[in-house]
C-alpha cells in the first residue's frame, strides 16, 4: 500500500500538509485548519513533494518555515479523479476515511479551492 504523512508547517501561521505518495512523488494539499472529525476544511493543492518528506522533520530551504511530523502510515485510494480523491488513511493518529474536493470552478478558483473532510462522509 501506498504511504502518507501528515507534516504541520509553520510558515506565515500553521497549516497541516498532506502527502499521499503516488508514482514516485508526494501528491500534496495543504489544510488550512486544524484536522476535526467530521468537519469540512478549507485546503489547496501544492506542488507534487520529493518522498524524502515521508520522514523529513526540521527547518525547510528557503526561509519556508519548518516542518513536524503529526503522522505517517498508509492508505488505501478508494477514488481518484482530478476533482475527487477519497482514501482510507491508516496512521497512528489519523485514520479513516478522508475526502478531498476541489471547488474549482474555472478562473474563478481561488487559493483554496479543495476541501478535506476527514470522516463522516456519508
Amino acid at each position: 500500500m501506498p504511504r502518507f504523512a501528515l507534516l504541520e508547517h509553520h510558515w506565515n501561521g500553521v497549516h497541516w500538509d498532506l502527502m499521499l505518495e503516488v508514482d514516485g512523488v508526494l501528491r500534496t494539499w495543504a489544510i488550512a485548519e486544524t484536522i476535526v472529525v467530521g468537519r469540512d476544511l478549507p485546503a489547496r493543492s501544492l506542488p507534487d513533494h520529493r518522498l524524502h518528506y515521508l520522514e523529513y522533520e526540521g527547518e525547510i530551504s528557503g526561509g519556508r518555515g519548518s516542518v513536524r511530523r503529526v503522522d505517517r502510515g498508509l492508505y488505501e485510494s478508494r477514488l481518484w479523479t482530478p476533482e475527487l480523491v477519497r482514501v482510507r488513511l491508516d496512521g497512528a493518529q489519523v485514520s479513516g476515511e478522508a475526502l478531498l474536493r476541489s471547488l474549482e470552478t474555472g478562473l474563478t478558483a481561488g487559493p483554496l479551492s479543495w476541501v478535506f473532510r476527514l470522516g463522516n462522509l456519508d
